[in-house]
């Protein structure tokens, strides 16, 4: 059965909408967690609802602010973090004209100014919070390595990253997981530095319970949060995948992209790190070959990216 391009937009967006809110709903659990906790040994009623209210309510906000914060700066703070500099038109002009040509099949009103990584890898990513101030963002290797066919299927993928708002979603899930691991390590202290101990209360044992669960939920919450990161990048390079190769009417162009990208022998971006890690076309890491590796991915396994742009039934 041959890839439907439409099919495979309107599945990955529902996907990430369901994600995101597993996200707050996470999030709001540990607020909750923290008002059984709180509620319970200070009035000895182990779900006292207004404790439980107030603390899921401050949960929500925090991570909020924490959000709002992280989205007025994450585009620069990314820009900065890769070594990312703005490319020279005279130097790349092909960067530029491509860009600004499939911006305009996109329906982009503003073209993403173009930026380069000096790195010999073969990687793009793309950032921003609006479509109207936006980047996209190449390694050196990959303009000097890849055919002009092959360079547009990679910024066809950047540029619908952009199209489809996937940039807005990703720096959210990066927020969301800083603002959990935030409201964690927030809760824990208020409750320790509080001066409350286990015990002494009325259900005391049920309550010992209780505070071994919550603090299992803080404990494993980075990781649960990154899990979740992961997943909404994992599809969204699918969704990405099927718009560039809509745009360009070439899917073979971004396929053999990925090929060689595949087949890079220094795949390593070297200012990438964790944070920007999902950003990237491919990940800019080396295969360490860890069994625990397709669980923390951030992206989908290429050679099932290269066979759905081929059509062919994965």
């Amino acid at each position: 059965m041959a890839f439907n391009i439409h099919e495979e937009v309107k599945r990955n967006k529902s996907k990430s909408v369901l994600i995101i809110l597993g996200f707050l709903v996470f999030i709001a659990l540990i607020g909750a967690g923290a008002g059984v906790v709180w509620g319970g040994y200070n009035t000895g009623n182990l779900f006292n609802l207004p404790s439980i209210i107030f603390s899921v309510t401050m949960a929500l906000v925090v991570a909020l602010i924490y959000i709002a914060i992280f989205m007025a700066n994450g585009e620069k703070m990314i820009l900065s973090a890769t070594g990312a500099i703005e490319a020279n038109r005279k130097q790349y002009p092909h960067l530029y004209h491509s860009t600004e040509a499939l911006s305009i099949a996109a329906g982009l009103k503003t073209p993403p100014k173009c930026y380069i990584i000096k790195d010999t890898a073969l990687n793009a990513y793309a950032t921003g919070f609006k479509p109207e101030k936006s980047y996209v963002v190449v390694t050196t290797g990959l303009i000097n390595k890849l055919n002009r066919e092959e360079i547009e299927g990679v910024l066809a993928h950047e540029i619908s990253h952009i199209k489809n708002q996937d940039i807005k979603v990703m720096l959210l899930a990066a927020g969301l997981v800083g603002a959990t691991v935030l409201l964690a390590d927030l809760m824990f202290r208020m409750f320790i530095f509080g001066g409350h101990g286990v015990g002494g209360k009325k259900d005391g044992r049920l309550m010992a319970i209780v505070f071994v669960f919550w603090l299992s939920l803080i404990i494993l919450s980075p990781i649960i949060g990154k899990m979740i990161q992961m997943a909404i990048s994992r599809q969204r390079e699918y969704l990405a995948d099927a718009s560039g190769a809509q745009l360009t009417r070439y899917p073979e162009g971004l396929a053999s992209a990925l090929e060689k990208i595949k087949k890079d022998p220094d795949p390593l971006v070297d200012r990438a790190n964790k944070a920007t890690a999902h950003l990237f076309i491919s990940t800019p890491f080396r295969d360490r070959g860890s069994s625990l590796k397709s669980l923390f991915a951030t992206h989908p396994p290429i050679d099932k990216r290269i066979s759905r742009l081929r059509g062919k039934k994965v």
